[in-house]
């Protein structure tokens, strides 16, 4: 593990598996301490057992990021254990699929709790501490989908597309403190997911990326790295595609 000259705590939801396993991982390598959160005690846990044992620091924490009394208990046993959180990751993320006239309003409900009012309980418990430090980063991890929408995904596109907004506005209510807030927007990328489709749908989806490859979590973790860096100080209120060439 390579060590950073300052080691901040950072914490990132969504980090038992994919694109948040591979955030966790990277910044746990540039010498921070990574609170890995999901639902699922196993899945987290797993992650921050491996960081451990390379060499990094890492604690696990089980949050459904939907239930916005458990994130504020979860937040404040953060605080009273770290005193801040430097850097927080908002990746965690589910889909309900479905055209409007079939989606029911627990489909509409969950995705937008899941994906867009964990965002603001996370930011709401854990930046008043960085913006007294004069020091944070917050990263919103948002979608393609929530700059062009997709048929089928109102319900995600909504939640994605409401994080850019919310992105916009924080990165303006905390840029004189120092604390820059900025979104990532994936378009295809690798996972267990898209591992599950046959040749058929994978190819459809690689003909839509003008660099005709699906992205790899690496390359979502790296641009998060640095957004949640020294070097990135400069920079708020902007949405970075991560997407190929698809949204120009």
């Amino acid at each position: 593990m390579t060590e950073s000259t300052e080691k901040k705590v950072a914490l990132v939801t969504g980090a038992g598996r994919g694109i948040g396993k591979s955030i966790a991982e990277l910044l746990a390598s540039k010498g921070h301490h990574v609170v890995c959160v999901s639902r699922s005690e196993g899945s987290c846990g797993a992650v921050a057992d491996a960081i451990n044992a390379d060499g990094g620091s890492a604690e696990s924490l089980a949050v459904d990021v939907s239930d916005k009394a458990a994130v504020q208990a979860a937040c404040e046993k953060l605080l009273e254990a770290h005193g801040t959180v430097d850097i927080l990751v908002n990746n965690a993320g589910i889909t309900k699929d479905g055209l409007l006239f079939r989606m029911s309003d627990d489909d509409w409900e969950d995705v937008i709790a899941t994906n867009l009012t964990s965002c603001f309980s996370f930011i709401k418990h854990l930046a008043r501490p960085m913006t007294r430090k004069r020091w944070g980063r917050i990263i919103n991890m948002s979608s393609v989908i929530g700059l062009t929408g997709n048929a089928g995904q109102a319900n995600y596109a909504a939640a994605k597309a409401g994080m850019i907004g919310l992105t916009k506005s924080l990165a303006k209510e905390f840029a004189a403190r120092n604390v820059t807030v900025n979104a990532v927007a994936p378009g295809f990328i690798a996972t267990d997911m898209t591992a599950e489709l046959n040749e058929k749908q994978q190819e459809a989806i690689v003909g839509m990326v003008p660099m005709k490859r699906m992205g790899q979590s690496s390359d979502i973790a790296a641009t998060t790295a640095f957004l949640a860096s020294e070097e990135a100080g400069y920079i708020t209120g902007q949405v970075f595609t991560v997407d190929g060439g698809m949204v120009m």
